[in-house]
């Protein structure tokens, strides 16, 4: 995979974001980041939740997530202090721990509180193409500084009964935000997960389909054996089965996001 057209801006800001939580944020960005990363695309994947799941899925012991990504917005630690290197290559980590917990209480009395995420960023290495944020659900203030601090937005939605009122509400919160700061990402698309065959879901998709039309992703996210188990080895689903259609489905979701990606950049 290449970019389709060269974006104008490097690295390009990608969060993985949606205010409902079991959708399947983790699962996407860890694995999407993989797919992307790449000889000539380097990624650097920074966990915003405190639960630290990416962290974990990637190998990285709870005993062991600290210096993090708190240390680095809070505590102003070095971004390349914090930066630590994965088991897929060409990808990196900034692990997230429990400290993230009160970024809200630690944030809301600094000037620019919205904006902090976004100038942290700034001090990304240029050897980065990609930052991909994977973020806490909610719209807590660090949830803000990332839709914020993106280029673009992937909004991971699983098809279940009311998602379709839940992104109602993500937008709105998108808008409203827009109108109050004057600033928010574009969406670069919804990605449909945890699907299974059932009749429900799959009318639950179309609807979605129906009504997002071109802002939907062809590629969608089955739930598979071979996914579920990925994190409990710790490792990304090229890993644990380069071969099962899991790990299709995030290539040609990668491939996707290649070609959308500059756009977004402009």
């Amino acid at each position: 995979l290449i970019w389709d057209r060269m974006p104008e801006k490097l690295p390009i800001t990608l969060a993985v974001t949606n205010t409902k939580g079991g959708v399947g944020k983790t699962t996407t960005a860890v694995n999407l980041a993989a797919a992307l990363a790449a000889p000539n695309r380097r990624v650097l994947l920074i966990d915003l939740d405190s639960q630290a799941s990416a962290s974990a899925w990637l190998g990285v012991p709870r005993s062991r997530l600290n210096p993090s990504s708190a240390n680095w917005l809070l505590s102003h630690a070095p971004l390349r202090k914090v930066i630590r290197a994965t088991s897929t290559p060409n990808l990196d980590l900034v692990t997230a721990s429990l400290d993230l917990a009160s970024a809200d209480v630690t944030l809301c009395d600094v000037r620019g509180r919205e904006l902090v995420l976004r100038g942290r960023l700034e001090e990304v290495p240029a050897r980065y193409d990609l930052v991909m944020l994977d973020c806490s659900p909610g719209l807590s203030l660090l949830g803000i500084n990332a839709l914020i601090a993106a280029d673009a937005l992937m909004v991971p939605v699983a098809c279940r009964p009311l998602c379709l009122d839940g992104l109602v509400n993500f937008f709105g919160n998108l808008e409203r935000l827009r109108t109050r700061l004057r600033a928010a990402p574009r969406v670069l698309g919804i990605l449909l997960t945890l699907l299974d065959r059932t009749a429900e879901m799959r009318e639950i998709a179309e609807r979605i389909r129906a009504q997002y039309r071109d802002r939907v992703f062809h590629t969608e996210l089955r739930s598979s054996p071979q996914l579920a188990r990925a994190p409990l080895e710790a490792k990304t689903i090229f890993e644990a089965a380069p071969r099962s259609p899991s790990a299709d489905s995030f290539r040609r979701l990668a491939g996707e996001v290649l070609q959308r990606l500059p756009a977004a950049a402009r």
